[in-house]
């Protein structure tokens, strides 16, 4: 088991750790994502797949990743270029930190941006924008965001800044601080939604919805044709739940990577990962217990898709007792959940900077964020006057989000399973997680075999190979 200590600091405990790693995976995937793809794909099937896919898929890179970090005890990029000449490999394997760097760093870029939104729709709520208001209002609303690169940068702008001042004050005043505060009130707020959703929303539908499985509904596309209904299996759910349990962890982007180095020898990687997944896990399914009980009292659509958050809801928040309280506190636990998420994005990067070019914290954090501020107007302008300039038929926001979350995102993951799985000794492994000799055995064997099938299952899927 390794006995260093990063440069920068180390968690006070696991509990902070499992915080940090909780707070690196929730985020907007969570709260915004997975209702809506729940929506989109019949409900409890959809969640009993997802949990499978978070068991074989997730949690084993998960594990892999944290034991690279402790292991390396340095910034990602560092942490593989001394772990691949310990083993005797091609220091090349320093690009799967780049790439992580890299994905984290283009990432925060655009996530600033939809992060601003929350910050907007939280004052527009509390204000009483959303009183009564139709779904045309609720759209207008919408709309005249976007087509705004003023507002738009204004909330780019203070989101970044929130970012780089936690990340500026270190280990422990800054990222441990930030999240042994923002965790408990991020799930205090998530407890009042779904109280309140519970009883004044329709919980018995809403809950039945979440949890009572249909795999025909998930499993079956049904199209009309002449007249006649005609339904066939799709597969369709699978990937996206493969995708979503891969990606909801902040697995391949550095972020896990670097808080592992972090985290103290005597703790255990495998109990802090399983807590941190079921913490993720949790917060998922409590967001669609806050989420469909107010969309089925309100007869709106659960499947409606992306603008499930920021055009749905705000209806029913507008039309219900006490909802635009409720609706500005959402908004609030949205925009803490980015928060929590982008610190760890900015992380890698200036723990780098830190490390290789003798940086003050505050200044690599400063520098990271303000490049990736810059990145973010290309973003601001996608939805509005660069909305007509696209590059392979996609705007400069899309462009982005598909090269991380399609292309590097699922690479990253892939390289972690195959540099601990079959490059890295199998004793250091075994060393380093204290497991049984069967509970190790069946991590070893999905790490090297299932989790790579799957995420290789998600790359050809996200290019259309599959």
């Amino acid at each position: 088991m390794s006995e260093s200590t990063s440069i920068h600091g180390q968690w006070s405990s696991r509990l902070v750790f499992v915080l940090a790693a909780t707070g690196s995976a929730v985020g907007l995937g969570n709260i915004w994502k997975f209702p809506y793809i729940t929506g989109e794909y019949g409900g409890g099937a959809f969640v009993l797949v997802y949990l499978g896919c978070i068991l074989l898929v997730g949690l084993p890179v998960m594990i892999a990743e944290i034991l690279l970090g402790r292991r390396g005890r340095q910034s990602p990029i560092n942490t593989m270029r001394m772990l691949a000449s310990a083993q005797g490999v091609s220091p090349a394997w320093s690009w799967l930190g780049w790439a992580g760097v890299i994905t984290g760093f283009l990432i925060l870029s655009f996530y600033s941006v939809i992060a601003g939104w929350a910050i907007s729709y939280a004052w527009e709520t509390f204000s009483g924008t959303f009183s009564g208001a139709s779904a045309e209002e609720v759209g207008d609303v919408f709309g005249t965001l976007v087509s705004s690169p003023g507002q738009l940068l204004f909330y780019h702008t203070l989101f970044m800044l929130l970012t780089m001042y936690v990340v500026g004050r270190g280990v422990k005043q800054g990222l441990e601080k930030a999240v042994t505060i923002l965790m408990p009130i991020l799930a205090i707020l998530l407890a009042i939604m779904v109280g309140y959703a519970l009883a004044q929303g329709a919980a018995a539908e809403g809950l039945r919805f979440l949890f009572q499985p249909d795999f025909n509904a998930v499993f079956q596309k049904c199209t009309e044709e002449s007249g006649t209904q005609v339904c066939t299996f799709t597969r369709e759910p699978l990937l996206v739940a493969l995708g979503h349990a891969f990606f909801t962890l902040s697995l391949g982007m550095g972020a896990i990577m670097v808080y592992g180095s972090y985290m103290p020898s005597n703790v255990s990687i495998t109990r802090a990962a399983l807590m941190v997944v079921a913490a993720d896990t949790v917060i998922a399914l409590f967001a669609g217990m806050a989420i469909f009980p107010l969309v089925f009292a309100n007869g709106l659509e659960p499947g409606s898709g992306p603008g499930l958050i920021f055009q749905t809801l705000p209806i029913a928040f507008g039309q219900m007792p006490g909802g635009l309280l409720i609706g500005g506190l959402f908004f609030v636990l949205l925009v803490f959940a980015a928060w929590t998420s982008s610190i760890s994005l900015i992380e890698p990067a200036a723990a780098y900077l830190v490390e290789n070019k003798g940086m003050s914290r505050p200044l690599a954090a400063s520098t990271v964020g303000g490049i990736c501020w810059v990145l973010g107007i290309g973003t601001v302008l996608s939805f509005n006057l660069w909305s007509d300039y696209k590059l392979f038929d996609r705007t400069f926001f899309d462009l982005l989000d598909y090269l991380t979350a399609n292309i590097l995102l699922p690479l990253g993951g892939l390289f972690i399973a195959i540099f601990v799985g079959w490059i890295s000794k199998r004793h250091l492994s075994e060393s380093e997680l204290s497991l049984s000799p069967g509970l190790f055995k069946a991590w070893w064997f999905v790490l090297r075999f299932l989790a790579p099938l799957g995420i290789f299952v998600i790359f050809l899927n996200a290019i259309g190979v599959v």
